[in-house]
């Protein structure tokens, strides 16, 4: 029995089912203990079904068995896999206690190998204690190791963190390249499963950390592809579909991007459950679909996700406006990623002006466009000029609104993000509306409508007809409501005393600037306006 069940998990480890393998092992730790070689394969597949409590079981109890065979070499590479996952969870204490055990095996035994794993294990604290100077040196320590012991799972993870760190410094160049180095380890199968999905993971996190949008891009496809010749694994399940899902947001096609959503609070890990929820918030924020956007973010926060900007946005839209400043505020001061800034400073500028804080939106402005420079990201910059756009408009400044928003415009049609180029359409019909080119304010007003209502962009559809009311002069409205009325473009003119051609050109104006092709469409429009 032993036999055959240990027979048959080594092969679905080999064929990569891995809770198939798990299965087995288990039944072949029942009936006998197993080598510890194989309790180490064992926890690889728990690690790939993200059964932590057993991944751990697994490694602490392999660690023993190497210890009792006096193989200390693969009893210290077990205390760093334990050392390692204690740490990224943030459990600092246990993490702590078995990077010594692992310091000590290392020093007893001479091997240029596990002095590469000590390296690379005393760089996460390094990281936590924010010293990128010295975890930098532990990674280029750790892959000089790897190169010299021919280590594949070792070069994959120290490349991986060089360039997370480097990314973490400011070093963006250098720490693409080093990521980029670390994938082609991977996907040239050349690493293990666990490492190879722990690569995936963290190099997708670090392009989106820099707004890299092309290499995430990019390798969440490769990540894909790989996660789906796995069909049992789990453990990156979540990871990749939440990351496919962004991308799918931030090129329009958020049916698709809400469908991948569905399901990943069951069965993944809290941290993916918790993003997945943030970003179902943000999809239902932006169709106006308000109390599913709600319970997305209270989910999110459940499950230890901050849920802003969102949340912010989403009471401004409501109308909050107070409420949603004072989040803005809270988490600028608890924030310092580039991740989690961008996006919390180009909200902060939209709230903060729209409390009349203009000096405060004024500084957040002025970081964004330092963090695009520093970043060197063609999409921070363009956010920074939207940014920037909104706060020349306030201060009555059309000519640089309308250069500003242009800038950011080119951006996002090349890098095919529709709404945030709708968005930006909208800021430069307000800036040449101001400087008097209303017909080109008009037709960059009707291609931003176009873009929200194939998104289905409620809340902005419904913002441009607030605007679109704002820019009709007081005769077009009056002229507008008898429109409503049925009357006749004559029985209009004799209404208010005005010749029949005037009225003319008062209904072209009006089917222009809310971009309607017939009177009824405009008349459609007062009711919905409450004109009536």
């Amino acid at each position: 029995m032993s036999s055959d069940a240990l027979a048959r998990a080594r092969s679905a480890h080999t064929d990569r089912r891995w809770a198939t393998a798990f299965a087995a092992f288990a039944d072949a730790e029942r009936a006998a203990p197993l080598h510890p070689r194989d309790l180490d394969h064992m926890a690889e597949c728990a690690h790939l079904l993200h059964r932590m409590d057993e991944y751990f079981a697994a490694r602490e109890l392999a660690y023993q068995r190497h210890l009792d065979r006096g193989d200390d070499a693969a009893a210290a590479l077990s205390s760093f896999w334990i050392a390692a996952q204690h740490l990224h969870d943030g459990e600092v204490a246990h993490g702590t206690g078995w990077l010594q055990r692992l310091e000590r095996l290392a020093s007893e035994a001479d091997d240029e190998r596990l002095t590469g794993y000590l390296s690379l294990a005393r760089s996460f604290p390094a990281v936590a204690g924010g010293d990128l100077d010295a975890a930098a040196s532990l990674t280029t320590a750790a892959a000089r190791a790897a190169r010299e012991s021919a280590d594949t799972d070792l070069a994959a993870l120290a490349l991986h963190q060089a360039g997370l760190v480097r990314l973490a410094a400011g070093r963006v160049q250098e720490g693409c390249a080093l990521l980029d180095e670390a994938m082609v380890v991977v996907t040239a199968d050349r690493a293990s499963s666990m490492v190879t999905g722990i690569v995936y993971c963290g190099v997708i996190s670090g392009c989106w950390e820099i707004y890299d949008v092309g290499r995430a891009r990019e390798w969440t496809d490769a990540m894909s592809g790989w996660c789906a010749t796995q069909p049992e694994m789990t453990g990156f399940v979540g990871e990749c579909r939440v990351r496919r899902a962004e991308l799918l947001q931030l090129v329009g096609d958020w049916d698709r991007a809400d469908t991948l959503l569905v399901g990943l609070d069951d069965d993944v890990d809290r941290t993916s459950a918790a993003l997945a929820a943030c970003v179902r918030g943000d999809l239902a924020r932006l169709q106006g679909r308000w109390e599913d956007a709600d319970a997305a973010y209270a989910a999110a926060a459940r499950d230890g996700w901050e849920p802003q900007p969102g949340l912010a946005l989403l009471r401004l839209a409501r109308g909050s406006t107070q409420a949603a400043a004072a989040m803005v505020r809270r988490a600028l001061a608890e924030s310092s990623t580039v991740a989690r800034r961008v996006p919390l400073l180009a909200a902060g500028v939209e709230v903060l002006l729209a409390v009349g804080d203009e000096t405060r939106a004024h500084a957040l402005a002025e970081e964004l466009t330092a963090l695009g420079e520093r970043q060197d990201s063609d999409l921070v910059r363009a956010v920074a000029a939207q940014a920037q756009a909104r706060l020349s408009l306030s201060a009555g400044r059309p000519e640089d609104a309308g250069a500003a928003a242009r800038r950011a415009l080119a951006t996002w049609v090349r890098v095919a993000a529709p709404y945030e180029e709708a968005r930006t359409r909208t800021l430069v019909a307000a800036a040449w509306h101001a400087l008097g080119d209303h017909e080109s304010a008009d037709r960059e007003r009707a291609t931003a409508r176009e873009i929200f209502t194939s998104l289905g962009a409620q809340p902005d559809l419904e913002a441009l007809d607030r605007r679109a009311r704002e820019v009709l002069t007081a005769r077009e409205v009056e002229v507008l409501r008898l429109v409503a009325t049925g009357a006749t473009n004559r029985a209009i003119a004799e209404r208010l005393v005005l010749s029949e051609r005037t009225v003319d050109r008062h209904v072209s104006n009006i089917l222009t600037k809310l971009d309607v092709s017939s009177r009824a469409a405009a008349a459609a429009r007062a009711a919905s306006w409450q004109l009536l």
